[in-house]
């Protein structure tokens, strides 16, 4: 039943004697679900899974069902009560309790002393309110979101960037996806509460100051999801609502030995060769871009991959997995380009031809204007998917993909221009990653494939339910670029995204004989070593022109002298032997959804100088990480959470937690502590 509101001027928010024509809407409860209207706009708030809710708001007409998202389409069953009086709407799920007073504005409190954890702001007293629609034409509309700012709030997540902070508090970050910089809408707050901004619109998120606003350029509604709890409770009810990720396989837990690029057949099977001649661990090689006939036909040359069935044949009997490079671009010059053209395969655009990016293909000497199929097409998806199961999985059991590109890699990056088959490029574009590793996750699982691990350039909020490892993109190859990694790594993490890597050595340049790049590698290679997926890959020195007969310099453990190659390979064998602490680990992640990499307040939230630790990790519960972040260092200092006790797992040393401590980092080191007793096989 339809109630209408009243004002109630004791309540924050609500009208003003300087507001010249205040609304007062009407409350009802509709399935389980409180819903306000008011002057063409609805909101509508439903219990969304344990101690959360989705909050859904549309100008001119009911909130729309169906519009893409990062959502399940069902939310975990719960318990909720609505109570609608004295002009307020109140929903209460578990810990989390939503007001809504007579004008619309919403409040999220802590159920249990009803103490605020957000709230909506009004940018003006008059005009605008705290949601603000500006039209755009055929019903989208530039959505504002705002909410309260708070002085002693620090914010985490949203992705993954280069700026190098970890607390995102007083930044603006663009919402869009770009190579290195991954555009995931959610974010975990000191205050005790995980958001996620629903919408794969491009668009920003401002972190100021004096108010928090979330911006879509284009899209139908306002559509977020937030639950109450710390940010360990936080993981653990997103990863439920947006998906879990699978079970990482035994083998991807292990090494990958990477680089740009192996151009033979006989090249990587010489570097696969040479490893298990030395006894080193080795779990995957990589087969990266250009091994195909033209961009878009997924299929090995054969000048350069004679018999590829061998080649796999004898990687699994030494022992090691495949994995090969597919991007989803397609060349003028493929012979799936007319087909996929002609049924609507590709990303469309609004002005000019489907051409999204000029790339380097074999048999032309100039770059050609590729297309970018649409992976939001469930009939393209499967068309790319059949091309790769019958050039890659059906004749030679290959099930491992580097989906590189995926952003996508468009030049110039106008989403304004597209036209996907779910909606407008600036209302749909960031999900594009996700998408495409829903092709490999899907294809695999009807092929009878259950373990699935892509290895993806970029992401969107639920990537992680399709099996996508996310690595942290073309980067720099030096010490501050390391050190802007643990932050990256953090943040995704708490973007719920538990697989994650980077290039270790960094992807752009390096030389193997320089003695500087050595201790940077040293140190990388160690980091690597301890992070969710360890991967060495890069553009050594020195680099060729971009083009299909490019290759970079060595980078082999060995590729680096003899001093460097013998840390390197104890820190392979170091990772060899927590293989099955890694595996446990990933498996909390798979059932429980909480993150491998973590930050040290996820378990140690009481410990208030835990939350500005931005350059050590917890991998795992039980196992601290400091990487040594600077050149020439022999000794560092990190800091050990309250709460526990910690044993140097060098030394034997130990430490009262909730404090700061120095030890002894020579360049064959990485500080590792042990959490209150436990025991790991780090020293041999």
């Amino acid at each position: 039943m339809n109630q209408p509101a009243e004002t109630q001027p004791s309540l924050p928010g609500t009208v003003s004697l300087a507001q010249s024509s205040p609304t007062v809407g009407t409350f009802r409860e509709r399935d389980g679900a409180l819903e306000w209207s008011g002057r063409q706009e609805t909101v509508r708030v439903e219990p969304w899974g344990p101690d959360a809710v989705r909050v859904r708001t549309r100008l001119g007409g009911p909130v729309l069902d169906g519009l893409p998202g990062a959502l399940l389409d069902s939310a975990p069953a719960t318990e909720s009560t609505v109570k609608i009086e004295d002009g307020l709407g109140v929903l209460t799920v578990g810990a989390l309790t939503v007001q809504v007073d007579a004008e619309g504005l919403i409040r999220f409190l802590r159920t249990e002393d009803g103490t605020e954890v957000l709230a909506e702001e009004r940018a003006h007293f008059w005009w605008p309110g705290p949601r603000l629609y500006t039209a755009v034409g055929n019903g989208h509309h530039r959505l504002e979101q705002r909410f309260a700012a708070y002085d002693d709030e620090k914010l985490y997540g949203l992705g993954q960037h280069q700026h190098g902070r970890f607390d995102q508090k007083g930044l603006v970050l663009d919402l869009v996806q770009r190579n290195a910089e991954v555009g995931i809408p959610v974010v975990s707050s000191s205050r005790g509460y995980t958001l996620l901004w629903n919408n794969p619109a491009i668009g920003r998120v401002e972190l100021a100051g004096n108010g928090t606003r979330w911006v879509a350029d284009s899209a139908r509604q306002i559509d977020y999801w937030i639950t109450a709890g710390t940010p360990a409770d936080g993981q653990r009810r997103y990863s439920a609502v947006t998906g879990r990720t699978p079970m990482l396989p035994e083998w991807a837990a292990g090494f990958w030995q990477c680089k740009l690029r192996y151009r033979t057949q006989d090249e990587l099977l010489a570097v696969a060769r040479e490893y298990k001649r030395r006894g080193l661990p080795i779990s995957a090689i990589v087969c990266d871009f250009f091994h195909w006939t033209h961009l878009g036909e997924w299929k090995f040359d054969p000048k350069e991959w004679p018999d590829p069935a061998a080649m796999v044949r004898e990687l699994d009997e030494l022992g090691i997995k495949l994995v090969v490079s597919v991007w989803p671009s397609v060349s003028p010059l493929s012979e799936n380009h007319p087909v996929m053209e002609q049924r609507g395969y590709f990303i469309g655009t609004q002005y000019g031809p489907m051409a999204h990016a000029d790339w380097p293909d074999k048999e032309v000497a100039s770059t050609v204007q590729v297309a970018f199929y649409d992976a939001t097409n469930p009939d393209a998806r499967q068309f790319v998917w059949s091309k790769v199961k019958q050039n890659y999985l059906d004749p030679y059991g290959i099930t491992a993909f580097w989906l590189d590109a995926c952003e996508p890699e468009l030049k110039p990056g106008f989403q304004e221009n597209l036209r996907y088959w779910t909606g407008p490029g600036l209302e749909v574009g960031n999900s594009y990653p996700a998408e495409n590793s829903r092709t490999f996750y899907e294809g695999l699982h009807a092929a009878g494939e259950t373990e699935v691990v892509t290895l993806n350039r970029s992401a969107w909020a639920g990537s992680q339910r399709y099996g996508a490892a996310l690595w942290s993109g073309d980067i720099g190859t030096d010490f501050p670029t390391l050190r802007r990694q643990i932050a990256a790594g953090l943040n995704t993490a708490l973007s719920g995204i538990p697989w994650w890597n980077t290039d270790i050595g960094g992807f752009h340049g390096g030389d193997p004989d320089d003695e500087a790049y050595r201790e940077v590698m040293v140190r990388w290679f160690q980091f690597g070593a301890l992070s969710p997926l360890m991967r060495l890959h890069g553009f050594r020195d020195p680099g060729m022109p971009l083009g299909p007969a490019m290759t970079g310099g060595p980078n082999e453990v060995w590729s680096y002298g003899e001093e460097a190659g013998a840390i390197l390979e104890k820190y392979l064998r170091l990772r060899e032997r927590l293989k099955p602490y890694v595996l446990d680990v990933m498996r909390e992640a798979h059932e429980e959804g909480l993150p491998v990499m973590r930050p040290l307040f996820l378990e140690f939230p009481e410990d208030r100088a835990a939350w500005s630790v931005d350059d050590a990790y917890l991998l795992g519960r039980d196992l601290l990480v400091a990487p040594v972040l600077t050149a020439g260092a022999t000794t560092w200092t990190t800091y050990l959470p309250a709460g526990a006790r910690w044993t140097d797992a060098w030394t034997g040393e130990t430490y009262e937690g909730g404090a700061t401590v120095t030890v002894d980092a020579p360049l064959d080191r990485i500080p590792l502590f042990l959490r209150d007793g436990a025991r790991l096989p780090v020293a041999e």
